[in-house]
C-alpha cells in the first residue's frame, strides 16, 4: 500500500482520524506521514535490511487502514498504532519469510546511515564518525540475538516500554522479557568494549538514537 505524500496541513490527529475513519483517503496520508518513519524506523532495526523494512512498513498500513474503524481512542493513535506494527513483527517472525541480514559478517553499512543522519549537528566530523562507528557496532550486536530478544531489546530501549507492557504485547512473560534485554545489554558489552551494569545503561550510549518523531 503505498502511500501519497500531502502537504502537511494544520489538522489535529483527532480530526485526521475522523476523516479517514469516513474514509477520506487523504486524511488517512496525512495521518500516516505522521508517523510512517517511525514505522519504518522500528521496522529496519528489527530487520535490519531496507527491502524487508519497506515491505513490512507497507503491511504495518495496509492492515491500519482496514482495521481503522476499530480504533475507539482508548490509547493514542501511535499506541494503537505500534500493536498493529509488533503483530506484523511476529507473523513473519513466525512465518520466517525474511531473515536478519545481520548474521553475515557483512554489515551493511547504509543502514547505518539512516541511524545516525538524525543525530544533532556536530562541527566536529571526528565525533560524527565516532557515533557512525557505534551505531554499526550496536547493529552488528543486534545481528547476534534472536529475532524474539532483538524484538523485546527495541520495545524497551526504542519505544520505552514497560516489561509488562511488552510481556503483553509478544504474548512472553516479564522474566522473559528481562532476559532478553539483558542479554541484549552483554552482547552490546562485548562489542562495545564497555561495562554496563544494567539494561538501561545502554540509555546513555551515543547510539541510542530516536529516528522517528
Amino acid at each position: 500500500m503505498k502511500l501519497f505524500h500531502l502537504r502537511p496541513r494544520s489538522d489535529s490527529e483527532d480530526e485526521l482520524i475522523r476523516r479517514a475513519q469516513s474514509a477520506d483517503m487523504d486524511a488517512f496520508c496525512l495521518l500516516s506521514q505522521r508517523f510512517e518513519r517511525r514505522i519504518y524506523s522500528l521496522a529496519l532495526h528489527y530487520c535490519h535490511n531496507h527491502q524487508d523494512a519497506e515491505d513490512l512498513s507497507q503491511e504495518v498500513w495496509l492492515k491500519s487502514y482496514q482495521a481503522l474503524n476499530t480504533f475507539k481512542g482508548e490509547s493514542s493513535f501511535y499506541t494503537w498504532l505500534r500493536k498493529i506494527t509488533i503483530n506484523c513483527f511476529l507473523n513473519h517472525q513466525r512465518a520466517r519469510s525474511f531473515r536478519w541480514r545481520g548474521q553475515t559478517t557483512a554489515v551493511q553499512l547504509v543502514d547505518v546511515d539512516l541511524i545516525t543522519e538524525r543525530l544533532a549537528p556536530v562541527a566536529d566530523s571526528e565525533k560524527a564518525l565516532l557515533n557512525r562507528i557505534m551505531a554499526e557496532r550496536v547493529m552488528r550486536a543486534l545481528s547476534e540475538l534472536t529475532s524474539q530478544q532483538r524484538l523485546i531489546f527495541l520495545l524497551k530501549h526504542h519505544e520505552e516500554m514497560t516489561y509488562e507492557e511488552i510481556s503483553k504485547a509478544v504474548g512472553c512473560s516479564t522474566g522473559t522479557a528481562k532476559k532478553s534485554v539483558f542479554r541484549a545489554v552483554i552482547k552490546l558489552r562485548e562489542h562495545l568494549s564497555i561495562e554496563v551494569e544494567s539494561p538501561t545503561a545502554f540509555r546513555s550510549l551515543p547510539a541510542k538514537i530516536e529516528i522517528g518523531a
